[in-house]
């Protein structure tokens, strides 16, 4: 999670009874809305903060919203959290928010269940969509040609491309993207079912599909920031996110991504900015402020320059050069985006993403027993894993072990204490691993570079094209040992499996960056919540 603020003082207010189909309306009753954008409208000012819960692709419009802050008068706190969380933080009454900002409705449909949010209107809309090397994208022949989604899984199945992508069970585009590659197997654009979900054909189409993703990622920007930094084929992704990309690849001469719209499995982010109304009539005053700006022709016109769309009908001559036809970009083209399951069927289809569908993965825990971890140190990490290895726990948050799931436990100081492995991926055998790690005794000092690299040592022994895999490394201690153990280690092996670390206590986010930033992965802070900085690791395999 990541936090920002800005300026005075705001408050923002999003979409309920939508549906993920643009600006749809509410299930069964899809309705699009033009909104008013009156430039000479006053701006509203207001006194006070408003904090936001929002999705990650919202911080590429900070400079927007300081512009807000400064406008309107209202401070605004910004937190940036995946779909799920925003979705759960709602079922919870979303006590510490004053407004939600999710990429789509569907989050809010399915998370306010006490009616909460109200005031709800769409910011602006981005399609999900493939961002394809230029040069893969020619000689698949997507280019200037309409492509589905059996088309893309031609090319996974010849071993000619393989793609990144959000968990579809964490973020708001893999979601997305995953339903609509549903549909498009099924042959459908709408009427999801049940029964549609047991087919053997789909079943196996959808897991070949997904066993193209090469790098998963709890994080639609974080992704976008990953795929600039390594070298893959594709990505899906927020229209607006490879527009942002491509810039960036071109300011740096490097290949730009070809955008490819699947045709029968297009889906569209409406971001809707809602208020989360806890009776304070000064907080909604100040959200409305902050919506009207939001709303406003020029603000508008600044929300598409950063290549987002504002209207169903096209572009603004004014921005038009922002989405580049050369890069596929095609404002021209009428958008059929598919209708959002019923929830029941939606979060079925979660569920078997999560346990039966997506590739499996492949997790080393390094798990920190030094003497620094006694007392609630200790408590506090054997409960966050608690709520990742008993399935009971992890199923709340769409963290259950998949079909074929690897998961293994090394318990380390300034030694390798001890390696332990679940047995299979059945709840019994996860059960099991986690009372080893209950019944684990604190030992002495700290060595993170060690643990790490036998970690590299385990994952060499796998076939790591069957699985999405990662190295979980938890430590509230600063290591005294050298990072050149680990460098050698990654050297020798050669392999490609990223380091993601949890700080907790005093442990130093800087030796953890240092292992982050050599394997691709990522350093969450736990200091304030370790069982939530362990789910949001999982959201990344």
């Amino acid at each position: 999670m990541r936090k920002r603020k800005f300026g005075t003082a705001l408050t923002l207010f999003l979409a309920f009874a939508l549906l993920l189909t643009g600006c749809a309306g509410s299930p069964g009753e899809a309705k699009t809305e033009e909104k008013e954008r009156d430039a000479s409208a006053e701006i509203m000012k207001a006194d006070g903060t408003i904090r936001i819960l929002s999705g990650s692709e919202n911080e590429e419009l900070e400079a927007v919203i300081d512009e807000c802050s400064q406008a309107t008068g209202v401070e605004i706190e910004i937190d940036y959290k995946g779909s799920v969380d925003i979705m759960r933080a709602l079922e919870s009454g979303a006590e510490e928010y004053d407004a939600v900002w999710p990429a789509s409705s569907i989050w809010l449909s399915m998370g306010d269940v006490d009616h909460l949010v109200k005031h709800s209107q769409s910011i602006s809309m981005t399609p999900v969509v493939f961002g394809i090397r230029d040069s893969l994208a020619e000689e698949l022949g997507f280019k200037g040609k309409d492509v589905s989604v059996k088309d893309i899984l031609a090319a996974i199945q010849g071993g000619k491309m393989s793609f990144c992508m959000t968990s579809a069970t964490q973020s708001n585009s893999g979601a997305s993207a995953y339903i609509g590659f549903l549909y498009a197997l099924l042959g459908k654009q709408e009427g999801m079912t049940a029964e549609d979900l047991q087919g053997e054909q789909l079943r196996a189409d959808i897991t070949e599909l997904l066993g193209g993703v090469e790098r998963s990622s709890g994080s639609s920007d974080w992704l976008k920031d990953l795929f600039l930094k390594e070298d893959y084929d594709a990505m899906v992704n927020y229209e607006c996110l490879i527009i942002d990309a491509n810039r960036q690849l071109e300011s740096e001469g490097k290949e730009p991504l070809y955008i490819v719209y699947p045709y029968d499995g297009l889906s569209i982010a409406d971001s809707p900015l809602g208020y989360v109304d806890h009776g304070d009539s000064q907080k909604e005053e100040a959200f409305q402020a902050v919506q009207q700006y939001l709303l406003s022709k020029e603000a508008q016109s600044e929300i598409e320059a950063t290549g987002r769309r504002i209207s169903a009908n096209g572009v603004s001559d004014e921005n038009k050069e922002v989405f580049n036809e050369e890069w596929g970009v095609d404002t021209e083209r009428i958008l059929s985006p598919i209708q959002m399951p019923d929830a029941d069927v939606l979060m079925e289809a979660l569920n078997l993403y999560q346990t039966s569908f997506k590739k499996p993965s492949l997790n080393i825990y390094c798990l920190d027993f030094s003497g620094s971890m006694e007392g609630t140190g200790e408590a506090q990490l054997k409960d966050a894993m608690s709520q990742i290895l008993l399935q009971e726990n992890a199923s709340r948050n769409f963290l259950q072990a998949n079909a074929g799931e690897v998961n293994e436990v090394i318990f380390f100081d300034n030694t390798i204490l001890d390696i332990e492995r679940a047995a299979d991926d059945s709840d019994e055998a996860l059960a099991q691993l986690y009372q080893k790690v209950a019944d684990f005794q604190i030992a002495g000092g700290t060595d993170i570079y060690n643990a790490a690299a036998q970690a590299l040592a385990e994952a060499s022994s796998y076939d790591l094209e069957k699985y999405t895999p990662a190295i979980i490394l938890m430590t509230d201690g600063v290591s005294d040992y050298n990072y050149q153990t680990f460098q050698e280690a990654w050297d020798i092996l050669g392999i490609d499996v990223p380091v993601f670390s949890i700080t907790f206590g005093t442990a130093d986010p800087t030796q953890l960056e240092e292992l982050a930033e050599a394997t691709g992965g990522r350093v969450f802070d736990g200091t304030q919540d370790l069982t939530e900085a362990f789910r949001s690791v999982k959201g990344y395999n």
